[in-house]
């Protein structure tokens, strides 16, 4: 019962995240994924590893399914997600394959860190440049390229630094988000192939699990996730920006707290 109760919150948070602030909803996947596995007693040495896989593989559905909903509202650049899919894909998949390179605990305290810089980050609005645009060609590779990397080392669907990246190009705060959405999926499908392939015949993996992707978890999070897409979209287009932003970095902080401790 505790499982289940895990899950329908994890598949409702993910999707309201994913849909209101352009993130995957990896800030609370991989917290929850883990306190399962541990739960679980899953082997310590691929705990945190299967819970960014799993939470990628969850993000690839949530991305894609808040994606549609914020392109039926108009809140979607195509020219800014052609622009950066390439490189974010790229990243991903070479973050993914990296991933059993490092220990759980590197991973672990990475992934907090990480989350409570972006907190700042956004919690005091750093104003963009005036007249800055989104960088050419290679500029653009190479940024989307780094969030790829990064967002997949730590399990998160990209929103988390695509959102403050778009946003400092002058790109408008819902747009930004519908943009990051339609990212986070190309970044979670490659970076979730990465660590399928460095998981592939790791020993001791729990059963049902596919590299470092455990389905059960998958289904369960991601089938609950799609239903609060759309209710999460609809929440971006009706909150003032700075609510967005003050909720944006609020979450961030205290998942990277919770990391830590």
């Amino acid at each position: 019962m505790e499982t289940l109760l895990v899950y329908v919150a994890l598949g409702i948070g993910a999707g309201l995240l994913a849909g209101m602030l352009g993130v995957g909803g990896g800030q609370v996947v991989v917290p929850g994924l883990l306190y399962l596995f541990q739960l679980h007693q899953f082997p310590d040495a691929h705990l945190v590893h299967l819970a960014l896989g799993t939470s990628l593989a969850t993000i690839a559905v949530t991305s894609l399914a808040s994606a549609w909903s914020h392109y039926r509202l108009g809140s979607l650049s195509m020219s800014a997600t052609k622009s950066m899919a390439p490189g974010i894909v790229v990243g991903a998949l070479l973050g993914g394959l990296m991933s059993g390179l490092f220990p759980s605990h590197v991973l672990k305290t990475g992934f907090g860190v990480f989350l409570i810089l972006l907190a700042l980050q956004m919690a005091f609005s750093l104003k963009p440049s005036p007249g800055r645009d989104l960088p050419g060609p290679w500029g653009a590779s190479f940024a989307s390229g780094v969030i790829g990397w990064v967002s997949a080392i730590v399990g998160v669907g990209g929103g988390s630094m695509v959102v403050p990246y778009l946003t400092w190009c002058n790109i408008p705060m819902k747009t930004a988000v519908g943009t990051a959405s339609a990212c986070g999926f190309f970044l979670a499908v490659a970076g979730m192939g990465g660590y399928i392939v460095a998981g592939w015949g790791a020993p001791d993996l729990p059963p049902y699990s596919v590299g470092y992707v455990y389905l059960p978890a998958w289904l369960a999070v991601s089938a609950l996730s799609i239903l609060f897409t759309r209710v999460g979209a609809g929440l971006a287009h009706r909150l003032p920006v700075s609510t967005l932003k003050r909720i944006f970095s609020i979450c961030l902080l205290l998942a990277g707290v919770r990391i830590l401790m």
